[in-house]
């Protein structure tokens, strides 16, 4: 199946989707998204750390929780890499975006909601939309809609340019 892939502006909090992913820390708290998705989503993520996560989510990694308080049904949460100009950590990247697409379709969705995930981390708007691009190409999915909802005018563009392109 082809999954559509926009781009918008905008507060992904808001957001309507059956999964909408956070980027976030190994830790897995401590965010925007979590604050309103509520104190529900906040207990369940730490019955995730005491039992099977104690050293926290790896790079490349991805959990799923309730929502919460949010408009969807599931939080998919992946930790990106830090950007490093000695070592190509663009696989682990990818590894974010494949892994929360697997979950998805494991959870049953049908749409997903992206930030630009491993900005924070330092990679280039450019970078991160061309990895975010590759890997939502190569992951066979039931998934009928991807979106990425951006809040900054430079990081829309290479968005919007490159992951919204045919590949």
């Amino acid at each position: 199946m082809t999954t559509r892939i926009t781009v918008q502006r905008g507060d992904i909090t808001g957001s309507t989707a059956d999964v909408l992913v956070n980027a976030t820390t190994a830790a897995l708290l401590g965010n925007a998204l979590l604050e309103a998705a509520g104190p529900g989503v906040v207990k369940e993520i730490q019955r995730i750390r005491e039992s099977n996560l104690t050293d926290g989510l790896p790079a490349g990694g991805a959990v799923a929780t309730n929502a919460g308080n949010l408009p969807a049904k599931w939080i998919v949460h992946t930790v990106a890499p830090s950007w490093d100009a000695e070592e190509d950590r663009s696989e682990l990247l990818a590894s974010c975006y494949v892994q929360a697409i697997e979950l998805a379709d494991k959870l049953g969705a049908l749409s997903i909601v992206f930030p630009a995930i491993g900005l924070a981390e330092g990679w280039s708007a450019d970078d991160a939309a061309r990895i975010a691009s590759d890997a939502i190409a190569s992951t066979d999915t039931h998934l009928e809609s991807a979106t990425f909802v951006i809040d900054d005018d430079a990081v829309e563009l290479a968005f919007g340019s490159t992951v919204t392109a045919p590949n």
